[in-house]
């Protein structure tokens, strides 16, 4: 009973993001659990790298280049996909989290591109799979947020990435509430510091990675791995009572 509700055969997943961390990731675990796995990414050599690794243990993994940050692109990318059998789980993953700048100083070019890619990307993510979803009335759909969109970290200096990923979770709860009755579920996994090559450069410098493993109960960071298995759950039946939930998967670090 409780291993059927994680047998994805027969599903297709689309994950922005893709092409590595926990897109690829993600990607790789949908797969083992029998989903065609349908990665997305802007930059086409880390596309090629992640669609390659892929399809040496699932061959019929797909890519395509896409930049979240351009409905247009979204929105063609889900009737594609859709006209081609439909796509049963997404995982919007897509996202940007540097650079380190002052809130007085941050100029506008730079908050807009967060919002724009963190934000914006996820929701038009969202709303183009999601309508194919309605129609069929079925579908799972998962959000990435951050701890940072429940906690103010530091000693880092990102207040638009905070406010992009504190967005994302009403955003997640928002559609939520609204797709329940029609079939579709939304949530969304919040990591903590992951070692990754987006949250990793951080983990390597000393000034930062002290002060965040020392307020980490667990005093490490997570793997890819770990919040692939987190989207894993959330994408498949064993979630089905969670609707809007924000998983924090942060090994404690908002504990304290």
């Amino acid at each position: 009973m409780y291993r059927e509700k994680y047998d994805l055969s027969g599903k297709t997943a689309f994950v922005t993001g893709g092409g590595r961390g926990i897109g690829l990731a993600s990607a790789m675990a949908l797969a083992e659990c029998g989903a065609k796995p349908i990665i997305a990414d802007r930059d086409p050599a880390v596309l090629e790298e992640g669609l390659a690794a892929l399809k040496k243990l699932y061959p019929n993994a797909e890519g395509i280049q896409l930049d979240v940050t351009h409905s247009d692109e979204v929105t063609a990318a889900a009737d594609r996909f859709n006209r081609d059998g439909g796509v049963d789980i997404l995982v919007a993953n897509a996202g940007i989290a540097w650079p380190d700048t002052p809130g007085e100083e941050m100029g506008d070019d730079v908050w807009l591109k967060m919002i724009d890619i963190n934000l914006n990307g996820c929701y038009w993510s969202c709303r183009a799979f999601g309508r194919h979803m309605l129609q069929r009335g079925a579908g799972s759909i998962v959000t990435v947020g951050s701890m940072s969109g429940v906690i103010s970290n530091r000693p880092q200096r990102q207040v638009h990435y905070n406010a992009a990923k504190a967005a994302v979770h009403h955003m997640t709860r928002s559609l939520a509430g609204e797709w329940a009755e029609r079939g579709v579920r939304v949530n969304c996994v919040a990591p903590t510091y992951v070692d990754t090559a987006m949250s990793g450069k951080g983990l390597r410098i000393p000034e930062l990675s002290k002060i965040w493993l020392d307020n980490t109960p667990a005093h490490r960071a997570v793997t890819a791995e770990e919040i692939a298995s987190v989207i894993l759950f959330l994408s498949s039946d064993a979630s089905s009572a969670l609707m809007g939930s924000i998983v924090l998967a942060d090994v404690g670090y908002t504990i304290w």
